[in-house]
């Protein structure tokens, strides 16, 4: 007796994983003789399903809100003017992180000139970034920005001017470095003020990819200027011409004063 409940209990369990099985995979419910188990099945299974399909309705919505926010974003003439103040930083920074090694060894410097200047740079880096959090909070990112940029080319026109020596390689990397990813904390700002905070990790991504593209050229193009003229004369003339350009690019850009947007 006790063998044949044994195969009884066995054949309900292959009964009701076949059952569970066929739902899974086809969403069919064979007739085996026990539509009470196959009818429960359904009932605990269905809610599941459907939480699925609202779940990934709810993503697809959210992906088309997004690609709806980026094509409104790429309309915006602000956004646009950051993307260009943004793309004059990362050809700053690529082309003083490729070439200043190059730059301190034409001026007849030893290679300690470069390791110390490039040293101060990430050093000063740290406050400067720390500095434009918290000027962010008191003047609009926008002249934030406008600063840094105008900064930049007093700075290069400076060393242009002053004899090369080591401390005057120490005090360039020191102004620069401290407005070298300074940009960052204002840009990101005012994504967030044109466009919100939902879909800001993308819309300053792009941002970002021009900041890149920026850097891919400065990188490149100084290369190809030491290598055709034998010095970096004109890659410090084009820094100069496109700070300029970006911190006057950074004045139009809309933006609500910074008390009203701490209200809103």
């Amino acid at each position: 007796a006790s063998e044949l409940a044994l195969r009884e209990e066995r054949k309900r369990r292959s009964l009701a994983t076949d059952l569970i099985d066929r739902i899974v995979e086809k969403g069919e419910v064979l007739d085996l003789g026990n539509r009470d188990e196959a009818q429960m099945t359904c009932a605990l299974r269905e809610p599941e399903d459907e939480r699925l399909v609202e779940v990934r309705v709810e993503h697809a919505g959210i992906a088309e809100r997004g690609v709806q926010a980026t094509r409104h974003a790429m309309r915006d003439p602000s956004y646009l003017l950051l993307h260009a103040g943004f793309f004059t930083c990362g050809f700053h920074i690529a082309f003083l992180v490729t070439h200043l090694p190059g730059e301190i060894d034409l001026c007849g410097l030893p290679p300690s000139v470069a390791s110390w200047s490039l040293a101060i740079i990430g050093l000063a880096n740290i406050f400067g970034s720390l500095y434009a959090g918290a000027c962010i909070s008191r003047y609009r990112s926008k002249y934030v920005l406008a600063v840094m940029y105008a900064s930049r080319a007093v700075l290069i026109a400076g060393y242009l001017l002053a004899p090369k020596t080591d401390w005057t390689f120490y005090i360039f990397a020191a102004g620069l470095g401290f407005t070298w990813l300074a940009t960052v904390p204002p840009t990101a700002a005012i994504v967030g003020k044109l466009f919100g905070v939902r879909y800001l990790g993308t819309l300053f991504g792009l941002t970002l990819f021009s900041h890149q593209v920026g850097g891919f050229l400065g990188a490149y193009l100084g290369g190809l200027a030491v290598a055709t003229f034998g010095d970096f004369s004109w890659m410090w003339v084009a820094d100069i011409v496109l700070a300029v350009l970006a911190a006057i690019a950074n004045l139009p850009i809309r933006e609500a004063p910074v008390r009203d947007a701490l209200v809103s």
